[in-house]
């Protein structure tokens, strides 16, 4: 099992930048693929990247390809999301989440959460 804490949203002018980060306890991080989701009012939680236990395969909905980056450092047990060229429709609640089993990019892979963190973005 893994616990998540994100990190890192805030308020950002559009076309602006934000990174936000998600630290996982345990020892056992590298068992578990990583995504980041978002939740807006009123819509569904979407997945936006997804990265592999050890890095090596990325994904990324085509809302986000081309501006958000996944990454994650094992040895520091954290996953993060940059966040480039910021638009308001990207305001949000960013959960990370994890995976043992299944495919990173399908939604029902995800079996931890982290408790969310806001990114708010202004036009």
């Amino acid at each position: 099992q893994v616990q998540l804490v994100e990190s890192g949203g805030g308020l950002v002018q559009a076309g602006g930048s934000l990174s936000v980060a998600c630290a996982a306890s345990g020892r056992t991080f590298n068992r578990y693929f990583m995504g980041w989701f978002r939740q807006a009012p009123g819509k569904e939680r979407e997945l936006l990247a997804a990265i592999s236990s050890y890095g090596s395969t990325t994904w990324y909905a085509d809302s986000v390809k081309g501006r958000f980056t996944i990454s994650r450092d094992n040895a520091k047990n954290t996953v993060a999301l940059q966040m480039n060229s910021l638009k308001p429709e990207d305001t949000a609640v960013y959960y990370c989440a994890g995976g043992s089993r299944g495919y990173i990019e399908h939604v029902g892979s995800y079996e931890y959460w982290g408790q969310g963190t806001q990114v708010t973005v202004s036009s």
